[in-house]
């Protein structure tokens, strides 16, 4: 915002979220926080007693600018009294009996944990409420949603076949109950009781196609995909990089040097928390300079930004819906399973399995597996562009065609 910029609810209601949260300043402590989910969350910042603290002033647009100017002016006034703000807050909504509404309640859960969680991490968390729980509960008061009314909720998830993700947003439920028990908002957790009230997913490897024919035969049919260009670059590219689908979706171009041919995703992306480098075969770079006057924006941008808005990554389940649309069921192949083919065909060609585990950011045990975030970065530049070379003679020439390439691996 520059500072020429004349503060109004027309100049807040154009603010577009961004990779990170950001904020609007407003005066004498006000701002507007903008969150990468969207959000517009009124924040004023004040000290008491020699210590910095935060007070939350609600929503916008629900109050706007000139009711949240209202609402700091009367919290100054109680500082100037000697009152703490936010314990006057508490109070009040404790006597008028907690009427806080879910949604506003993990909004706020959420501002808080902000400052302690990677990026996606937090994407994940509010994606997950905004899409699973908010439409049922996130207007019912918080202190008044039962245990029946939250399993309820969990077992529309469990009824599409989402058993991990309803065991995750219970959890996520359960930390934000408890958030309103420490406020006053509530008086208990009712996940609390739900514990063993969930299905439990049958534990399954992803699936995957690891036969040469059938690799030839869907790299096919990825080159035939029809959907966006963003989500056909993502199909392309999710077989020659081997990554994680999270970690694909939420590629920034700051981390990715297309003239150096690296990738640098940072540690607090990575399951394992630590920095992993990925070598970009000639393939997968030419797919990522395709993309790049599409979606970069800037080094914050995401690659593969969410077709609701560009501050968001793409779904968690667009690369599978892909593989749906093309006639592979969930049980033939999945998003993860681009992974198990890496490895599997990979191994098969005798390929040395450090180099492939450290592709796959896996740590392996013993002090062979001391981690390196650089480890065979130049053997595993040659095996990532064999890699790409050969999906593409399987792609071309059918699996009965292709040259035998287990003769043609680094030594």
């Amino acid at each position: 915002m520059g500072r020429s910029t004349r503060i109004t609810d027309v100049v807040l209601r154009k603010a577009k979220p961004k990779a990170t949260a950001y904020k609007i300043t407003i005066g004498e402590g006000l701002h507007l926080r903008v969150t990468p989910s969207g959000g517009r969350l009124w924040r004023m910042r004040y000290r008491l007693n020699k210590r910095e603290k935060t007070l939350s002033l609600g929503q916008f647009p629900a109050i706007g600018l000139a009711e949240a100017r209202q609402l700091r002016d009367n919290a100054r006034k109680q500082l100037a009294n000697g009152l703490d703000p936010s314990a006057v807050k508490r109070a009040e909504k404790v006597s008028r009996g907690g009427s806080e509404s879910f949604e506003v309640l993990a909004r706020e859960w959420h501002a808080k944990r902000l400052p302690t969680w990677a990026k996606s991490t937090a994407a994940d968390a509010i994606q997950r409420l905004e899409k699973n729980i908010f439409p049922y509960l996130g207007q019912r008061p918080a202190r008044d949603i039962s245990s029946p009314e939250l399993l309820a909720v969990l077992r529309r998830m469990e009824s599409r076949g989402a058993h991990e993700t309803a065991k995750r947003t219970r959890s996520l439920c359960s930390q934000i109950f408890k958030y309103g028990v420490a406020s006053g908002l509530c008086e208990t957790d009712p996940s609390a009781a739900l514990q063993g009230a969930l299905t439990k997913a049958a534990s399954k490897s992803f699936a995957a196609i690891v036969e040469p024919r059938g690799v030839g035969q869907l790299m096919r049919a990825i080159d035939s995909f029809e959907g966006t260009l963003v989500v056909q670059l993502a199909l392309k590219l999710s077989p020659l990089l081997a990554l994680r689908p999270g970690e694909l979706r939420h590629a920034v171009w700051g981390e990715i040097d297309l003239d150096g041919r690296l990738w640098t995703i940072p540690a607090e992306k990575m399951k394992k928390r630590r920095d992993h480098l990925v070598p970009l075969s000639r393939q997968a770079v030419e797919l990522f300079r395709e993309l790049r006057p599409v979606t970069d924006r800037g080094r914050d941008s995401f690659c593969f930004p969410s077709i609701r808005g560009r501050g968001r990554p793409m779904s968690e389940n667009t690369v599978n819906s892909a593989l749906r649309r093309l006639g592979y069921g969930k049980a033939e192949m999945t998003a993860h399973g681009f992974r198990t083919m890496f490895s599997s065909l990979l191994n098969d060609q005798g390929w040395d399995s450090r180099w492939i585990e450290a592709q796959l950011a896996h740590t392996v045990r013993g002090v062979a597996g001391r981690y390196n975030r650089a480890e065979y970065l130049d053997d595993r530049q040659k095996m990532l562009q064999h890699w790409s070379d050969y999906l593409d003679q399987l792609k071309s020439c059918g699996a009965e065609n292709v040259v035998n390439l287990k003769s043609r691996k680094v030594a």
